[in-house]
């Protein structure tokens, strides 16, 4: 098994993060690989210092990973290849149409505004122009092994969705499949919040002939106001120069039975960890 940690460098890890990290971590058995990937693709999002925090945060709280830190940046050839493929199969055009021209003469959805398909027929250039992927109208299902057998039609749920921002920023879900493919990732763990990319990811995977690996979503950690646990919603950075309380809380939060002896050092604690970590307890 080949699991992954993926954080955006928009600010230093929080409880909820380190949950996802923990979860995805014990995950992978002894004999398996970690991989820890920054996802800095989104550049504007980025905030100076922080992939390197993250790393220290997650080095302090006694993480190992396998293999070399893969960053997103770096990458930029690969999803051109991969635009490039979808592009010969005809599956992907240029749009012109903003958020703004959208509002009020789209339909919306669970998943914000569904792309009725405008410029779809249009011949734009793809210059100054987001790039967009065809989906089909039909179900795409898999088994989540923290929520059971899902499915989804795009089509319905959000229509033809971006590949390739208007400002040449490669989006999220094809920087992330070609990632997980190229890295032999078999496992997504991650939280709940990202359920509703895991359709949209399935098709990218399927339109580029890449392996779907298999996919786990955790309950989402909330504030007292109910509100996730995020940077956007000021979540308190982690102070890793105590880091044992950290990962107690963590494992608290993640549904995990009390240890039966309190462990005394970062170490003790990975190694009760792997022994009795239950995903089914997430």
């Amino acid at each position: 098994m080949i699991g992954r940690f993926a954080p955006t460098p928009s600010g230093a890890l929080h409880m909820g993060s380190l949950v996802a990290a923990m979860a995805s971590y014990l995950a992978v058995p002894a004999d398996g690989r970690w991989l820890l990937r920054i996802d800095d693709i989104d550049t504007p999002r980025n905030v100076a210092g922080s992939a390197e925090r993250i790393i220290r945060q997650l080095d302090a709280l006694g993480f190992q990973w396998h293999g070399e830190i893969v960053w997103q940046s770096r990458r930029l050839e690969r999803y051109r290849s991969a635009l490039d493929q979808l592009r010969r199969q005809d599956l992907i055009y240029a749009c012109e149409c903003s958020r703004k021209t959208l509002s009020g003469v789209a339909d919306s959805g669970p998943q914000g505004i569904v792309y009725p398909g405008f410029c779809a027929d249009k011949g734009l250039p793809e210059h100054g122009n987001a790039l967009r992927v065809r989906v089909p109208d039909e179900d795409i299902c898999f088994d989540d092994q923290c929520r059971g057998h899902i499915c989804e039609n795009l089509h319905d749920s959000t229509g033809d969705f971006i590949v390739r921002r208007r400002d040449g920023v490669y989006a999220y879900h094809l920087a992330t499949v070609v990632d997980d493919a190229d890295a032999g990732v078999t496992q997504v763990l991650r939280g709940a919040d990202l359920l509703d990319s895991c359709g949209r990811q399935i098709h990218l995977q399927r339109c580029l002939n890449l392996p779907t690996p298999a996919y786990a979503h955790i309950p989402v950690i909330r504030n007292a106001h109910g509100q996730k646990l995020s940077k956007q919603n000021m979540a308190r950075e982690l102070d890793e120069s105590e880091p044992l309380p950290l990962l107690l809380e963590a494992w608290r939060l993640l549904g995990q039975k009390a240890l039966v002896e309190a462990p005394v050092s970062v170490a003790e604690f990975w190694s009760a960890a792997r022994r009795f970590f239950d995903l089914a307890g997430c």
